[in-house]
């Protein structure tokens, strides 16, 4: 009677080992093909590309990266200045789950506050006198303010030396256009060159001989005057955008369908230039240099595009470039990305695409064509010099 009862709990318990057995692998195999159909939607479609892990890198100073690649080989920890403290795992953790820096209140509040995601931008190259709070500013008044046809001061639409007849310049680029102008938002003007108009949101107009257009047009005569065969879109975007029933926010892809036609029917064009207007007042964006008062200039790089750091290289280069023979001048390199403003910007139509902030709304006509002129001279000292060197290629 024991044997068969004792015969008989062992049977069970084997059974029920069996059974939980059984269970736990069925639970294993399901955990794996939930992981697995997880990873493999939609939401996780872009997540393992590579540039989804450098956005996800780009979370952390270049100090924190070498740190970590140093506990694989020391050697990489060599290069980290002496005064550099390592942060700690559970910090570092923390960074990683939830994007919040400790110690850096942007990273918390930016996504809490409206308007606080100016401060996503960032600062690659700071100019003299730039940080957070003086970076470039943008309003985008309603339809009615952009078409409106505002007065303009006439007499101020006048600039001293401009471009005339001049000498043919020693270098050209024989006939070809290589650079090409737009005004994504060509309607952005200046409060002195219009009548009866006093404050940022008031300095917009649809008359191109006193908005974004006219700038452009300067910069076009200054680049051609040096042998630079350049290209300008004229378009009225406000004009455009009301006619097809767009958005303002919808600037940029109006203006990419431009540029898209421009570059696809002359594929001598290398560089593009979106010609913009800062909302700051005077002075952040105005310096004087010899004597002489300069709209200051700030270039601005678009993150989601995939190949940025060609165009961030440009940018960098010109920004110091222009600072050496005009100290001063450009106010930063800047790079934003989709959640402060488009992004883009079109650039990833251009191995050699920028956007410029031109002066603010306080700037006159005389201060921008000397900025303009400042930097059509140094963009044609690098453009001579790179076409150089790759002829000796």
């Amino acid at each position: 009677m024991k044997k068969r009862r004792l015969l008989y709990n062992l049977q069970h318990n084997k059974k029920e080992s069996f059974v939980k057995k059984s269970g736990f692998l069925l639970l294993i195999i399901l955990l794996f093909f939930a992981t697995v159909s997880v990873l493999a939607s939609s939401y996780f479609e872009k997540r393992f590309q590579s540039s989804s892990i450098k956005g996800t890198l780009n979370i952390l100073p270049t100090e924190q990266l070498v740190t970590f690649m140093g506990t694989v080989n020391p050697y990489f920890t060599q290069g980290l200045p002496n005064s550099y403290t390592p942060p700690s795992l559970q910090s570092l953790s923390f960074e990683l789950a939830t994007s919040i820096k400790p110690g850096d209140i942007r990273s918390l509040l930016g996504r809490e506050l409206p308007g606080f995601a100016i401060f996503d931008t960032k600062i690659i190259v700071a100019g003299e006198g730039t940080d957070y709070s003086t970076l470039p500013i943008e309003s985008a008044p309603p339809f009615d303010v952009l078409l409106k046809e505002r007065e303009v001061a006439e007499e101020k639409l006048h600039v001293e030396n401009d471009v005339g007849e001049e000498e043919t310049p020693d270098l050209t680029t024989n006939g070809r256009d290589v650079v090409y102008i737009y005004q994504s938002h060509s309607t952005e003007s200046f409060l002195p060159l219009l009548k009866n108009a006093n404050i940022p949101d008031e300095a917009r107009t649809t008359n191109p001989e006193a908005n974004m257009i006219r700038v452009g047009e300067l910069l076009t005569k200054e680049l051609e005057s040096r042998g630079i065969g350049t290209l300008q879109d004229r378009t009225n975007m406000a004009k455009k955008l009301n006619e097809r029933k767009m958005s303002y926010g919808s600037s940029y892809q109006l203006s990419r369908e431009i540029v898209k036609a421009a570059v696809t029917s002359n594929k001598e064009i290398n560089f593009s230039f979106d010609l913009h207007r800062d909302s700051r007042r005077k002075g952040d964006t105005t310096k004087t240099i010899n004597g002489k008062s300069y709209a200051r200039l700030a270039f601005v790089i678009g993150e989601a595009n995939p190949e940025y750091e060609k165009n961030l290289k440009l940018a960098k280069t010109l920004h110091d470039q222009l600072n050496e023979k005009y100290p001063g001048i450009s106010r930063a390199v800047l790079l934003k990305s989709k959640s402060d403003g488009n992004g883009l910007y079109n650039q990833d139509l251009s191995e050699h695409a920028i956007l410029i902030e031109v002066g603010g709304v306080d700037n006159n006509l005389d201060e921008l064509h000397r900025s303009m002129e400042a930097f059509a001279e140094v963009f044609a000292d690098y453009y001579w010099e790179a076409e150089k060197v790759n002829a000796g290629n």
